[in-house]
């Protein structure tokens, strides 16, 4: 039977018809695309199907069924020409989806044949099958019709799920290549061309995103490509400093991180697209408390449908799991001795409720006159919940209330400015105390970011939630990597830049923690039911401004300007420090850097990015860079 969720609206899923018959596909639909193709043959299906048995033959009604059965018959031809040209086109699919489609046709040929009812006393009267006389036989032909349709549906998208694979198997090959490049002007070359087939990548995955039905998944999907978007520049900064200074193990440290992080995104990816894991067996999410609690509850009001055949020591055994679990709250160091005794003291009434209710439950099953829960049981089981509900609110009170004063904190970003001030100085027993300041940054908002999983409220967001724990985890030591290597070489603007692009991964986190907190917030007041992240970077990039609507093309293009900027901007940046170092004064090349980078700026300004919020402070900043040369003056008229 095909596996369907129900979409808002519907009232019955796209294989089964409005008067209760079911078409058995034996297929599973995963995507909203496929879902919505089959919906409008259902309907003109099921309105074959479903007419009166004794409907009136009157001719406006045998023309309109003639009509739907042609119109079913035309669209089924249509449909089988595209199968078959995708299975000349796909060797491998070619016998199943050859089948398919001469299913299909067969049964678009008997609907067509069934619903010939213009003669309709004639083609009776000769023995010929009709709509009206065989209901059974059209209840056959639209099985197997669905059934038919569904199978090319699927197989069609198995190409997509193909188109994915290579193009994330063209994106290994080329970071392998990348990764043991040796000189700059070869990294450039390959640079160029994985730019191409990440943004190409980029497009395959956000379009699968957009189409997944399991909200877990496409929650899944956008915290792997939010990975892979910044993990491109982290990869050319860092290895670009590689470059820069070989002999730099801290250098290396944090070139091979970046290169691993991207490596495992990918195969995650692949990992979604394809239901199966690449590396080991599947491994589910840990039960977060906010769903412990709500099993929980479902449990004790399952009490007053079970008085007589189940036991209720589950519901103990489940309450002591869910207690265990809080030990993430009250064995925090970070947690107050005040909050600590209030969830202790929640965590006892809860016991105690949860005893009361056990108790009240096994006299009232022992009670023979007993045909109906009691008001005593139905008083329980009204505390015990409101006991865990209260639970749930003080462990969300602490978790967000934490979260809120560490990004208040933390706004500032003094540890990095810091950070970045000692190792520009050449300072590296400075890094080192301000390494060891961010490192307990970083244990703090990890486990921050714990806390919020457990309360979060939805599936979509425990994802985003570990998705922020995994991100400050890696890239808090990435960040300490790229300022050591600075200050080895506190000259090298390749370096700085780095540690810059790192930082800002960071703060950028920060930004994505801070939405992320009001969607929490949001779903536990009730406002909203839980938003999965909608783009490769959550919401955080997302501003006041609208942008302009571009198709599918015009992203690319940009996508692929924004790289060859940025490539081209990391190009002079490198040539003018490698002259500088010659103690040569080349006017031209400082020009042509001041050019580069502002035309990344405002290439930056235009996707809502970078340190350009308004348009002052676009005109401030082609002002402050005005050229004295007419060339460039003319550059700058055209940009």
């Amino acid at each position: 039977m095909v596996k369907t969720s129900q979409p808002t609206g519907m009232a019955s899923s796209p294989c089964s018809t409005a008067g209760g018959t079911n078409f058995d596909c034996g297929l599973e639909i995963k995507t909203r695309s496929v879902e919505q193709t089959l919906i409008p043959l259902v309907s003109q299906i099921t309105t074959l199907i479903n007419h009166k048995d004794k409907l009136k033959k009157t001719e406006r009604t045998l023309r309109a069924i003639q009509k739907v059965g042609q119109a079913v018959s035309v669209a089924v031809g249509r449909f089988v020409a595209v199968g078959e040209a995708i299975a000349l086109e796909n060797e491998e699919l070619k016998e199943e989806m050859s089948h398919a489609c001469f299913e299909a046709r067969k049964a678009g040929t008997a609907i067509a044949q069934l619903t010939d009812v213009c003669g309709v006393e004639r083609s009776e009267a000769d023995g010929r099958s009709t709509v009206f006389s065989d209901r059974t036989g059209m209840v056959k032909a639209a099985r197997m019709l669905l059934s038919s349709v569904t199978k090319v549906l699927v197989l069609a998208d198995r190409i997509v799920i193909k188109q994915i694979i290579s193009s994330r198997n063209k994106v290994l090959v080329t970071l392998q290549q990348l990764e043991q490049v040796s000189t700059f002007q070869e990294f450039v070359q390959i640079f160029s061309q994985f730019g191409n087939e990440m943004v190409e990548f980029a497009h395959l995955t956000g379009d699968r995103q957009n189409d997944l039905k399991d909200e877990k998944k496409k929650a899944r999907m956008a915290a792997a490509r939010a990975v892979l978007e910044k993990c491109t520049m982290m990869l050319l900064t860092a290895s670009k400093t590689c470059l820069r200074h070989p002999d730099c193990e801290s250098a290396r440290i944090n070139k091979d991180a970046v290169f691993q992080r991207m490596r495992l995104a990918l195969d995650q990816v692949i990992e979604i697209v394809t239901d199966a894991r690449t590396s080991g067996e599947s491994k589910a999410l840990p039960m977060s408390i906010y769903a412990g609690i709500k099993d929980f509850k479902v449990q004790v009001e399952g009490l007053r449908d079970s008085l007589y055949c189940v036991p209720c020591d589950a519901v103990a055994a489940q309450l002591e799991a869910l207690v265990e679990q809080t030990e993430d709250f009250t064995d925090s160091a970070y947690t107050s001795h005040e909050q600590r005794e209030s969830i202790l003291q929640l965590c006892l009434i809860t016991r105690q409720e949860t005893q009361q209710l056990i108790s009240t439950w096994s006299r009232a099953q022992q009670s023979v006159k007993a045909k109906e829960v009691t008001e005593e049981v139905e008083l329980a089981i009204l505390k015990t919940c409101q006991s865990v509900s209260e639970l749930r609110r003080e462990l969300h009170k602490v978790a967000v209330g934490r979260a809120s004063e560490l990004l208040k904190l933390h706004c500032d970003h003094l540890v990095l400015q810091a950070l970045k001030a000692a190792s520009g100085e050449g300072n590296l027993e400075a890094v080192a105390e301000y390494g060891r300041t961010l490192t307990e940054q970083r244990e703090q908002l990890v486990e921050t970011c714990r806390l919020l999983c457990h309360i979060s409220g939805t599936e979509p967001l425990e994802i985003t939630c570990i998705h922020a724990e995994e991100t400050f985890h890696v890239i808090g030591p990435q960040i300490i990597s790229a300022a050591q290597t600075l200050a080895l070489h506190p000259n090298s603007k390749i370096a700085k830049e780095n540690l810059d692009v790192f930082c800002e991964a960071w703060e950028s986190q920060l930004s994505d923690m801070a939405i992320l907190l009001k969607e929490i917030n949001d779903v536990f007041e009730g406002r909203r039911g839980g938003l999965s992240p909608q783009s490769p970077k959550h919401s955080a990039n997302l501003k006041t401004v609208k942008a302009a609507k571009l198709d599918a093309e015009e992203q690319t293009t940009i996508a692929k300007l924004g790289l060859e900027l940025r490539l081209l901007t990391s190009d002079v940046d490198s040539e003018l420090e490698r002259w500088e170092e010659q103690k040569q004064e080349h006017e031209v090349v400082r020009q042509c850097q001041s050019m580069s980078s502002v035309a990344y700026s405002m290439y930056l300004f235009t996707r809502g990015e970078g340190l350009l919020k308004t348009t002052l402070d676009l005109f401030h900043q082609a002002e402050v860079h005005r050229p004295s040369n007419s060339a460039s003056c003319f550059f700058f008229s055209f940009v």
